[in-house]
C-alpha cells in the first residue's frame, strides 16, 4: 500500500501573513490538526502549521491575534512522495517525530497523518511485515533506532520539500 492509497485529497491551506488566531479559526471549521502554508512562489517550499504550532505559541505567550502563521509554521517541512510505501511513512514518521506531511508529486496533491495509516491500513501487518522476525518484540524500538541504513539514505531523496 502506498502514500497515494490512503492520504486525504481535501487539503486545506492559508496564508503565511494570516494570524496563528485565523489559522486556528480554519482548522476547527474544518475539523482538522494542521494546515499546509501556501507557498509564496512555484520555487518555494511548502509548510506546515499544527495545532501543536498554535498552542506552543500561545503558551509562549505570543497573542493569537498577532503573531503570524510564517511565525510559527515549520518551512519547509518533511514531504512524502505519493509512490512511497506505507511502512516508509510510518518509519519517517516515528523517526522525524512527525504526525502528519503534505504528499507532493510535482505539486501538491494530498496529505497524510499518521491517523490515515492507522485507520486506513492493518497497521499492525505494516509494521510486522517491515521488522526482522527476531525483533517483532521490540516493533516500537525499530521504528525509532537511529542506526543509519540503507533505507536512511533513500530518506534523503524524498523527505524534504
Amino acid at each position: 500500500m502506498k502514500a497515494a492509497d490512503i492520504m486525504t485529497t481535501k487539503i486545506v491551506t492559508i496564508d503565511s501573513l494570516a494570524t496563528i488566531a485565523e489559522a486556528a479559526k480554519v482548522m476547527q471549521q474544518n475539523n482538522i490538526k494542521a494546515l499546509i502554508v501556501d507557498r509564496a512562489s512555484d520555487e518555494d517550499a511548502y509548510g506546515i502549521i499544527t495545532v501543536t504550532d498554535v498552542s506552543q505559541a500561545i503558551a509562549n505567550a505570543k497573542n493569537p491575534r498577532e503573531t503570524y502563521v510564517c511565525e510559527v509554521m515549520t518551512k519547509p517541512c518533511i514531504v512524502v512522495n505519493p509512490d512511497l510505501a506505507v511502512e516508509h511513512i510510518a518509519k519517517l514518521f516515528a523517526r522525524a517525530k512527525i504526525h502528519i506531511a503534505p504528499v507532493i508529486k510535482d505539486k501538491l496533491i494530498g496529505i497524510i497523518s499518521i491517523t490515515d495509516i492507522l485507520t486506513k491500513t492493518d497497521c499492525f501487518d505494516i509494521i510486522t511485515r517491515s521488522i526482522p522476525q527476531k525483533r517483532e518484540e521490540s516493533a516500537e524500538l525499530y521504528l525509532n533506532e537511529s542506526i543509519e541504513t540503507e533505507s536512511d539514505l533513500i530518506y534523503e531523496s524524498w523527505c524534504s520539500g
